[in-house]
């Protein structure tokens, strides 16, 4: 989700080291760090300082694009100075496997263990969702929009400028997606088949974009027809005025997740804030502040979100039914990285 926020609020390293310092000096504290921007405030708002003051503990900020390389240097210094990570689910198995990450105990997360079990993995558990959707112009289709992957590749019945994310990730997804695979039959991805149906489309692409923000504008300014796109900034262009709409039809469900760093020095304070953290009602404020869905499911039965707004929401339970809940443990596996790195020359041809 790094390149979903903008990071107006990142820290460099050295801040951290520096804010991490003052922080050991508290009785019951930890140090949290998510990705900065709009995103960051909302669950602030929402999460943070009501965990902070109901479990009575200070928790401090940071803020960093892509906390990937600063936990792989804090752990290996062996004096991590972050506890709590809130980053791209894939980056919590990674971590786990390669010794960065602790091993959760659940029975001392009970919000968690309650979770569906696909929403979380022995090192990390789901904090809040976004989607990977098919955006259209309704400028260009005020009726009759394409509404799946097998129309977005179909370029005679559904014409027009088209985009993807110059990224494996969710794309290979919906490559086999309109090659006719079911969204719950797509793990192991079938690679070769997915590469074989992006060259049928490739030719047709005007923009590969790299970031959500060109996503967002590629879209505002009427640049693309059709395009793979963030559902939080296709919202939040269309709240601005953009005549443009979204499915959730084979859209790609994705997480981040909670996870804590190996040898955190505030362990047992930071796994009491990962139940706190995912307690439904807190869950249930998070889209109240912004346009992701709440990682817990059961924030969907508090009553806090309303039925029109949970209607708008990616994980809400009718929309996560017609979507691809992404598999990290694939994507984290030899066969994932191979396909990562397959990417590149794909993209070079």
């Amino acid at each position: 989700m790094t390149t979903k926020q903008n990071s107006a609020l990142g820290y460099a390293l050295l801040g951290a080291i520096a804010f991490g310092g003052t922080a050991a000096n508290a009785a019951e504290q930890i140090t949290f760090v998510s990705q900065g921007g709009a995103y960051q405030a909302a669950q602030t708002v929402a999460i943070l300082d009501p965990s902070a003051k109901k479990l009575g503990i200070t928790i401090n900020q940071d803020s960093i694009p892509d906390a990937w390389p600063a936990i792989k240097t804090q752990v290996g210094s062996g004096k991590p100075i972050w506890d709590v990570v809130d980053t791209p689910t894939g980056y919590c198995l990674r971590g786990g496997e390669q010794g960065l990450i602790e091993k959760l105990d659940f029975s001392k997360i009970p919000n968690a263990a309650a979770m569906p079990e696909a929403y979380r993995s022995p090192y990390s558990v789901s904090y809040e969702f976004y989607s990977s959707v098919l955006a259209y112009s309704q400028k260009t289709f005020p009726k009759d929009a394409p509404n799946s992957w097998v129309d977005f590749w179909d370029v005679k019945k559904f014409p027009g400028r088209r985009a993807l994310r110059n990224h494996p990730i969710a794309t290979l997804e919906a490559a086999l997606m309109a090659d006719g695979v079911a969204p719950d039959k797509l793990y192991p991805l079938d690679v070769d088949r997915a590469f074989k149906k992006l060259e049928e489309i490739k030719p047709h692409i005007t923009v590969w974009w790299t970031s959500g923000a060109q996503s967002a504008q590629l879209l505002n300014d009427g640049e693309v027809d059709m395009e793979m796109a963030w559902n939080g900034r296709v919202s939040a262009v269309a709240k601005e005025g953009a005549k443009v709409s979204f499915t959730y039809n084979q859209g790609v469900l994705q997480s981040t997740s909670l996870c804590i760093l190996k040898g955190a020095p505030n362990l047992e304070t930071a796994v009491k804030f990962l139940n706190e953290a995912v307690d439904p009602v807190h869950q249930a404020n998070l889209p109240l502040n912004i346009d992701y869905g709440p990682g817990n499911p059961k924030a969907f039965e508090t009553g806090v979100i309303k039925p029109e707004r949970a209607a708008q929401l990616p994980s809400e339970p009718a929309n996560a039914a017609k979507q691809a809940l992404m598999s990290y443990a694939w994507w984290s596996s030899p066969a994932g990285e191979a396909a990562e790195k397959r990417w590149a020359s794909f993209m070079q041809k």
